[in-house]
C-alpha cells in the first residue's frame, strides 16, 4: 500500500473538505444577506434560498471526497435516490406540505402583515415556514395551518391592494324626502378625509324597494388599513345625521288583515 499517496489523498479530501464548508456557509450568508441590504425581499423565501445553497454544495463536497477515495459515486447516488424516493412515499403528507411551502415561498399569493382567509381560516400572517402558516386572528388566536392545506385551497388576500371598495346599505321609510336621505349621505361622505375619489367617485343611489323600507347604496374607496374603521364610523354618522336632519330609518314592519269566516 502507497502509504504517501493514501496520505496525500486524505490531505486533499480535508482540503476539499474544509474548503467546501466554508464555501457553502458563505454562499448561505451571502443569499440570506441580500435581504438585508434590499429590503423589499422577502426574509421567509431567502433564508430557505441561503439553506438550500449551503446544504446543496455540502452534498457536493462529500460527493467528490468520497470520489477521492475510489468510490463509486454513480451507486451511491442511485442509493441515495432509491433511499429517497422510501422516504418520500413513507412521508407523502409531509413532503406534500413541504411542495406547498415551496410554492407559497415562490409564487407569494400572501406575505407576512396580510390579512388573508385560507383553508377554511382568516387572520394576518404571522409566518410562512417550509412546512405550516401562522396566522393570528383579530382576537390574538393563533392558527397553525398545513401549506398543503392552503395550496389545495383559495385565498382571499385582504391586503393585496392599497385600497378598497366600502358598501353600505341604509333605508329610509316611504315617507321620507328622497333627496334629503341622498343629500345626508353625501355630506357624511364630504366630510370624512380617509374617502377618495380614486380609483371612483362615491356612489350613492337608490337600489331596491323593500318591504318597509327605500334602500339606499353607497360605494366609497377608502385605504385597505383605513376599512373598519371607516366602516364603522359610517354606520354610526350615517344614523346620527339621519335622526338629526329628520329622515326616518323605519323599523320592519307587517300588515295583518282578519277578515271573518262570514
Amino acid at each position: 500500500m502507497d502509504w504517501a499517496a493514501y496520505a496525500m489523498n486524505v490531505l486533499f479530501a480535508i482540503i476539499i473538505l474544509a474548503a467546501g464548508f466554508v464555501i457553502a456557509a458563505r454562499v448561505g450568508s451571502v443569499v440570506r444577506g441580500l435581504v438585508a441590504r434590499h429590503p423589499q425581499l422577502d426574509v421567509t423565501l431567502f433564508s430557505f434560498l441561503g439553506s438550500l445553497a449551503r446544504w446543496s454544495i455540502v452534498a457536493v463536497t462529500i460527493i467528490v471526497v468520497l470520489g477521492q477515495f475510489g468510490v463509486k459515486t454513480t451507486s451511491l447516488i442511485a442509493l441515495v435516490g432509491a433511499a429517497g424516493l422510501a422516504v418520500g412515499l413513507a412521508l407523502q403528507g409531509t413532503l406534500s406540505n413541504l411542495a406547498a411551502g415551496v410554492m407559497l415561498l415562490v409564487f407569494r399569493p400572501f406575505k407576512v402583515g396580510d390579512f388573508v382567509t385560507v383553508g377554511g381560516h382568516s387572520g394576518s400572517v404571522d409566518e410562512v415556514s417550509l412546512f405550516t402558516t401562522r396566522l393570528i386572528s383579530p382576537d390574538n388566536i393563533l392558527t397553525i395551518v398545513p401549506n398543503g392545506e392552503i395550496w389545495a385551497s383559495s385565498v382571499t388576500n385582504f391586503s393585496a391592494f392599497e385600497a378598497r371598495r366600502l358598501d353600505l346599505t341604509f333605508g329610509v321609510s316611504y315617507g321620507s324626502d328622497l333627496k334629503a336621505a341622498e343629500q345626508v349621505l353625501r355630506d357624511v361622505i364630504a366630510e370624512d378625509e380617509r374617502i377618495r375619489s380614486e380609483p371612483a367617485a362615491p356612489f350613492v343611489a337608490v337600489t331596491n324597494l323593500g318591504d318597509s323600507s327605500v334602500d339606499f347604496t353607497i360605494r366609497v374607496w377608502c385605504a385597505s388599513s383605513d376599512y373598519w374603521a371607516l366602516r364603522f364610523h359610517m354606520l354610526r354618522t350615517v344614523k346620527e345625521t339621519l335622526d338629526a336632519r329628520g329622515v326616518e330609518i323605519p323599523f320592519p314592519t307587517q300588515t295583518v288583515v282578519h277578515r271573518n269566516a262570514d
